[in-house]
């Protein structure tokens, strides 16, 4: 059975950082690639990074290109998603996804953690 289980999120005034985590267990982690998703109210579900197995590719939506980074470590079983210069704009519910690549799609995933809630204020 497949666990994605995100570390808390937070509040963090804008232009702050933060740190998401999310670590896997119930299949061989490095054989799968890893993404974040955040829904914010009322919107849907946006794609924001993606990483393959190995951690050499990496996709970003174009609105946190170049503030946020996604990076794992397979010994570990853990996907990270470091946040910097937060917009108030940035404020949702943050989902880890596992997939067999490294989708921007999250029909393409098929395992997902529960979410956990970054509020940025301005």
């Amino acid at each position: 059975q497949v666990q994605l289980v995100e570390s808390a999120g937070g509040l963090v005034q804008a232009g702050g950082s933060l740190r998401l985590s999310c670590a896997a267990s119930g299949r061989t982690f490095r054989n799968y690639a890893m993404g974040w998703f955040r829904q914010a109210p009322g919107k849907e579900r946006d794609f924001v990074a993606a990483i393959n197995w190995s951690g050499d590719t990496t996709h970003y939506a174009d609105s946190v290109k170049g503030r946020f980074t996604i990076s794992r470590d397979n010994a570990k079983n853990t996907v990270y998603l470091q946040m910097n210069s937060l917009k108030p704009e940035d404020t949702a519910v943050y989902y880890c996804a596992q997939s067999r690549r490294a989708g921007q799609y999250d029909y393409e995933y098929d395992a997902w953690g529960q979410g956990t809630q970054v509020t940025v204020s301005s």
